[in-house]
């Protein structure tokens, strides 16, 4: 591996803005904004929108909706019906 062309690795606090939920990983992301962990360190902070925490697909609120084919769209839009 080359020197001095690689980012530099290290633990960072990720924080979800929504529900303020807050996990450690390894990551190059730095940031000016810094925390204390549990473990009674400081680690950058970094704010993101979604986790896993808010996303409705691992919180069980995602709607799904009936994915009907071309066939069945173009009966329904010109109000044929099978018999």
């Amino acid at each position: 591996m080359k020197q001095g062309i690689h980012p530099e690795y290290h633990q960072v606090v990720f924080m979800d803005s929504s529900t303020g939920y807050k996990f450690i990983s390894g990551s190059t992301k730095n940031s000016s904004e810094t925390i204390e962990w549990e473990d009674g360190n400081t680690y950058p902070l970094v704010r993101v929108e979604i986790s896993s925490d808010s996303h409705p697909f691992y919180t069980g609120k995602q709607k799904f909706s009936k994915a009907d084919g071309r066939v069945d769209r173009f009966n329904k839009k010109y109000g044929f019906t099978n018999k």
